[in-house]
Order: C-alpha cells, then sequence, then structure tokens
C-alpha cells in the first residue's frame, strides 16, 4: 500500500469479553480491502475495527506509518519496541514509522480513536519535521511512546477526528485536500504544545545543519538493510563523513557511527525474536558479510551472541509452573 497516505480509525470492542488483540499489518491490501469504509488514490479511512474481525494477525509488527491513539475507555496492553505498556483512558499512543508493536489484550470496554499516516505523507505534512526539534520530540517518543493526556487535551484530540472524519466524508470540493493537511498540521502544532509538559523542544531550525540532520535520519530510518558505514550515507547527501558526523553531534549529542548503530540493532533484534529465521539467514538479510562478523557484531553492541540473546528470550517467555 504504499499510495496509501492517511487511515482514519475508530477501534471498538464494546460488548467483547477480555481477549487477546493482535495488531494487523496496517500494509496488507486484504486488510484493506476488508475494513476500509472510505478510499481513493491517497486516503483510506476505516470506520471500526474490532477484536473479533477475522483478520489475520501478526506476533509482532514493524510500522510503515506514523501512529496516532488516544483511548476514550477501557485499557489495553500492548509491546512497543520490547517494552511492556498498559494503555489507560486520555492516554495517547505515538509511534514513528519503524516501531516495533506486538500484541496484548484489552478490556471488554475498550474504545480508541485515531489515525496513522503513511512515512511519505507524514514527512510533507509535519510542518516541524525539519526541524531539530522534531528529532528531539521523535527521540523522545521511542522512549516514552505514550503520554497522559488531561481532559481539555483529550477533547481537543476529539475535535481533531470529528473534523477530519467529516472532511473525509463530506462532499468533495475544490479545497478538500488542503483543509485535511492543515487540519493535521494544526494537531501536530497543539501535540507539540503538550509535550513542552514533559520535554523542552527547542526552537524549530530550519538552517543548513538541522536540514542535512534531518536528511540524514530520514535516509537512515527509511532503509533496509540498513548500510553500516558513514561513508554511504555521506556520498548521498553530497558531504563528506567527518562533516556529517560533525553535524550528527551538533544536532543530536551522538556520531553518526553512532546513530547507525542504534538503528542498525533495532532491526537486529526485531529479527532475533522470529523464530522462523535462522541466525544465519538474519546475517544474510542484513548483509553481513559471515556469520561470524554478524555475531561478534551482535556481541559488541548487547553484550551476548546472537545464540545467547535468543535463549534470554525463550528463558523470559516460559510461564513457571502453578504450585
Amino acid at each position: 500500500m504504499e499510495n496509501i497516505q492517511f487511515i482514519c480509525i475508530r477501534i471498538s470492542t464494546k460488548g467483547v469479553m477480555e481477549k487477546e488483540i493482535e495488531l494487523i499489518r496496517m500494509s496488507s491490501i486484504e486488510i484493506m480491502e476488508k475494513v476500509a469504509a472510505y478510499k481513493d488514490e491517497e486516503i483510506i479511512r476505516m470506520n471500526q475495527v474490532n477484536a473479533q474481525d477475522e483478520i489475520k494477525p501478526a506476533s509482532m509488527v514493524r510500522t510503515g506509518f506514523f501512529l496516532a491513539i488516544l483511548c476514550q475507555k477501557g485499557t489495553a496492553s500492548l509491546s512497543i519496541n520490547n517494552q511492556s505498556y498498559d494503555i489507560r483512558p486520555n492516554d495517547l499512543l505515538i509511534c514513528h514509522p519503524q516501531t516495533l508493536l506486538k500484541h496484548g489484550t484489552v478490556d471488554k470496554d475498550f474504545i480508541c480513536y485515531g489515525f496513522c499516516l503513511s512515512s511519505e505523507y507524514a514527512k510533507r505534512i509535519f510542518v516541524m519535521s525539519s526541524s531539530t526539534s522534531n528529532w528531539c520530540s521523535r527521540l523522545y517518543l521511542e522512549q516514552h511512546p505514550i503520554m497522559s493526556l488531561n481532559e481539555e487535551e483529550s477533547q481537543l484530540f476529539y475535535q481533531y477526528y470529528n473534523l477530519l472524519y467529516s472532511k473525509l466524508t463530506g462532499a468533495p470540493h475544490r479545497h478538500q485536500r488542503e483543509l485535511i493537511n492543515s487540519l493535521l498540521q494544526a494537531f501536530i502544532y497543539e501535540f507539540q504544545d503538550a509535550m513542552e509538559k514533559y520535554i523542552q523542544l527547542p526552537p524549530a531550525s530550519f538552517n543548513s545543519s538541522s536540514n542535512l540532520f534531518n536528511a540524514f535520519i530520514e535516509l537512515l530510518v527509511s532503509s533496509y538493510p540498513k548500510e553500516r558505514a558513514v561513508s554511504y550515507y555521506a556520498s548521498r547527501l553530497f558531504v563528506t563523513p567527518k562533516y556529517l558526523s560533525a553535524i550528527c553531534k551538533e544536532n543530536s549529542g551522538e556520531t553518526a557511527s553512532d546513530l547507525i548503530t542504534s538503528y542498525v540493532m533495532k532491526d537486529v533484534e526485531y529479527l532475533l525474536r522470529r523464530p522462523e529465521k535462522s541466525i544465519k539467514e538474519i546475517a544474510n538479510e542484513l548483509n553481513f558479510a559471515t556469520l561470524s562478523f554478524f555475531g561478534k557484531y551482535v556481541k559488541r553492541n548487547l553484550g551476548i551472541s546472537p545464540k545467547e540473546y535468543r535463549e534470554k528470550l525463550s528463558q523470559q517467555s516460559e510461564v513457571p509452573p502453578v504450585k
């Protein structure tokens, strides 16, 4: 679904006994055809998705989109980037592209609203996507993907949701897309203001340094498998490796090499958690020359070998017998 740019979602499990909810692969054509209530070449709106819908699940999903969901009622649990979280009323879940999601459970009265944007559309629509403040907010949200909103902020989210709903489903008109874009931009501004409670964001900066840094991050995040040499990204951005590292240090406090390693290891951990893939297959998929080199790379960054990492996961998943 590369051409899908916007999805508006309402999820409800009202009337259903507490049960496991499986996160679905949002890029699946089959799923979109099943649940789409509105769509065109750029927009899809899913009116309602229930836990009992017969949609083939995935045990773990790597998102290819920007996701924002606000819980209105009930509670739910899920794993985000291998960390467990509970979502309660007025909690806002924000996930950037390449976030790892895994299924959890939902209460019988769980209701949430939200939307997701394809990564390409999000890059165009987010007015602050080229600023250093966007990197700071992204870094914070990777570590804290759930934010608790107050009642006023929650109501504001619902207002934006309802406005988007009405503009998507209303009679087509000449400036429909411009209105939708403006509503999303306004939401981003409101969201950044809400984030000020948790993190002090630097003023938006659109100088050459922040633009280059943002271009590097977008290139790094969107590529798969990821190149591990700074020189690769530097050549794509028409700068020297030394200059790119200096720019990264200036904007994030980390070198280009450190940032590359961080995102490569996210891919490594994601694949190691998929038991259907052998360690050799993972090494090949991520373009490691040899299995030995892959093992040394993982041990250098995780402190244990790929095999030991999998054994640790297996031990963690074992349920102790009831005495």
